[in-house]
């Protein structure tokens, strides 16, 4: 059914409150196409006037974390970077009333209805915010962490100035001379598709020759991975929705980056270095060349899609963006009094938590 209505997906996308590239119909498909255990998804659709205006995937964990506790959850992978539902503006509210009376009305054994990968303070946020001050229900952040994003009205050349010191600029520009030394260095960025199989090989192998390779956790190392990448890039390809930007050395490339350009943001998707050529750090290289996402004017901000804390980006990027997990009562009087007692439970076992 979900394949039958991508067009009215891809309106709906056009027209998001909040853009989340991981919920639209070129990434969502493939990845319940191409990975594992997706039998258990149900995608929320919500509709207002008669056209699609928000989607939702979710599950029902037998297990919350370390705990025995069944919940209804937001869905997401380890190659999914936004849980922020993807809902039209202006259906804000209407959508996070009708998702919390379907919760409310087939709770199953669920004690609480728990959403992941909500940029908090962010507009989906506020309306939810808004509806549950209205009925009364318990909410509760029971996580959350800040991640390097990109905005600013400064030129890359300024930007850079402000991020790095004179020290560590001068040692960029050292390294890049020393990488011109060993060949030909290049820049490449791409929009449209023409290639892309071939890149996406080269990314496959860019990759899998690192750490994440030898870990197992490289795209290559799963068919399922694999595919979604593929797919999700050609798709997103396909709506100009990508940006693939390569750092070449004498026509090899030893740095990648796929980003998705969702107006007015961006999601920095997945990079990849080659470590060979460590010592020239070839992907500090490859984001100051990316700095020219500033002047791209329909793209106002840049989330790195990055942990907490990275090591490269959070020295580039300064500024922040917070992400949190999210824990709300759903159900009758007493499923919610459960609750109540058991996201105390929570927040006490966890002192690092901000609510």
């Amino acid at each position: 059914m979900l394949e039958d209505e991508v067009e009215a997906w891809d309106r709906l996308a056009g027209r998001a409150a909040e853009p989340n590239p991981f919920f639209e119909s070129w990434y969502l498909l493939p990845s319940l196409r191409h990975l594992p255990e997706t039998d258990a998804v149900t995608v929320l659709r919500f509709e207002q006037d008669g056209e699609l205006a928000g989607i939702l995937p979710v599950v029902r964990p037998a297990r919350y974390y370390r705990w025995p506790v069944p919940h209804l959850s937001s869905w997401l992978h380890a190659n999914c970077f936004c849980g922020v539902p993807l809902v039209a503006k202006g259906c804000e509210a209407p959508f996070w009333r009708a998702t919390l009376e379907w919760a409310d009305g087939a709770p199953g054994a669920a004690l609480f209805m728990h959403l992941r990968g909500i940029v908090l303070g962010g507009p989906m946020h506020a309306a939810l915010q808004g509806v549950i001050a209205c009925d009364g229900r318990k909410i509760t952040i029971v996580h959350n962490e800040t991640r390097a994003m990109l905005a600013s009205d400064l030129s890359p050349e300024s930007y850079l100035e402000a991020s790095l010191s004179s020290k560590k600029r001068k040692e960029l520009r050292r390294q890049a001379n020393r990488l011109a030394d060993e060949g030909e260095v290049s820049y490449e960025r791409h929009t449209g598709a023409d290639d892309i199989d071939q890149w996406c090989d080269q990314f496959f192998a860019l990759e899998a020759a690192g750490w994440k390779g030898a870990a197992g956790s490289a795209l290559a190392c799963r068919e399922g991975t694999a595919q979604l990448f593929r797919e999700s890039l050609q798709g997103a390809a396909a709506q100009s929705r990508l940006e693939r930007l390569t750092l070449r050395l004498s026509d090899r490339p030893i740095a990648m980056l796929a980003t998705f350009l969702t107006p007015p943001g961006a999601f920095s998707y997945k990079t990849a270095f080659d470590e060979e050529f460590a010592r020239f750090s070839p992907g500090v290289l490859l984001q100051r060349e990316n700095l020219t996402m500033l002047e791209r004017p329909e793209i106002a901000w840049s989330d790195s899609c990055a942990s907490a804390d990275h090591p490269m980006i959070d020295h580039l990027w300064r500024e922040r963006r917070k992400v949190g997990r999210i824990s709300i009562a759903i159900g009758g009087l007493i499923r919610r009094a459960a609750f109540n007692g058991f996201v105390r439970t929570e927040m006490a076992r966890s002192p690092e938590i901000s609510s």
